[in-house]
């Protein structure tokens, strides 16, 4: 089996080649030029999902069995900041992709990743969630994942694509940027502890309940999804447990070495925040038998040691 990688320089992307790999696939991974990769298991290709031509001339080349496509600004601060570079890459990189898949002659199944955060405020008893639940996205990066949700179905039905769909909710590990809450305390944890920093952790909303998974789970997900999930069909991949960020905290600051307070930064509030999330894993354990299998105590830990030897 072959398979492409869509912008695999990112935080998933180099565990899901390593997966991959593992499973015996020959793995093609694409970036920007700009972009650094280093893997010995796949052959690196540079490529911006912004340029149609450019991916048809790669699939054309390539001809991969199957298409995971990881590009996208998938920071929902970050999204704020930068809404037209999200619409950009998120939905016309995606259409992009589907249209280069759409003049090809034969038809490889495409996994199209987005998120949990599609589903916007929930309340408590509506957890949790499937994926039969409206979408009612609460910031920029939402809608351009539910947009390009509803741009994989058309296209699945329409053209008859082997186009499915993720939801992927919020996935950490070591590795992942400090942008994102998890590996932001776990970073700030880290310098405390040289003596970078004073010893304070600057948090944003912390009583939030959000569906925390391991990197290396969800990449088995979509391992699963590519050998066995169905053309047109979302699938959700969490735990299937939300949990508060006051508690992720409390962990990391457990696991430190040094003594740490917490001080409230109101520039790391988002305009519009989601309460509570947690995903209904049912439909992807009986299409695929997965689930996750790394406890959120390892990953902390795991996540505040990486960052230690950075």
């Amino acid at each position: 089996m072959k398979a492409i990688i869509i912008s695999a320089a990112g935080f998933v992307g180099g565990y899901l080649a390593d997966k991959l790999t593992e499973n015996n696939y020959e793995v093609i991974a694409t970036k920007l030029p700009n972009e650094t990769l280093q893997s010995n298991n796949c052959t690196v290709i540079d490529l911006d999902v912004l340029e149609e031509k450019d991916i048809s001339a790669v699939l054309e080349k390539t001809r991969p069995d199957v298409i995971f496509h990881l590009a996208a600004l998938s920071s929902v601060a970050l999204s704020w900041k930068k809404p037209a570079l999200t619409i950009d890459i998120n939905i016309k990189g995606a259409v992009n992709l589907l249209e280069s898949v759409r003049n090809l002659n034969y038809k490889p199944k495409v996994l199209l990743i987005g998120s949990g955060e599609e589903y916007g405020k929930v309340s408590e008893e509506e957890n949790p969630i499937s994926e039969l639940h409206r979408t009612y996205p609460a910031n920029i990066y939402a809608a351009s994942k539910t947009c390009q949700n509803m741009l994989g179905k058309i296209y699945a039905d329409a053209y008859d694509l082997n186009v499915l769909m993720v939801r992927a909710f919020n996935h950490i590990g070591p590795g992942q940027s400090a942008d994102f809450v998890v590996s932001d305390f776990c970073k700030q944890t880290a310098e405390i502890e040289k003596g970078i920093i004073k010893p304070i952790i600057h948090v944003g909303n912390l009583s939030a309940k959000r569906d925390f998974t391991d990197v290396r789970d969800i990449v088995r997900a979509y391992l699963g999804l590519s050998l066995n999930g169905k053309k047109g069909e979302t699938y959700n991949i969490g735990s299937g447990k939300a949990i508060e960020i006051k508690k992720i905290l409390d962990v990391i600051i457990n696991n430190s070495t040094a003594e740490i307070k917490i001080e409230i930064d109101e520039s790391k509030y988002r305009p519009i925040d989601v309460p509570v999330i947690e995903a209904d894993i049912s439909k992807i354990a009986s299409c695929t038998g997965w689930k996750p299998e790394i406890d959120l105590n390892t990953t902390i830990k795991d996540t505040l040691q990486y960052w230690r030897n950075k």
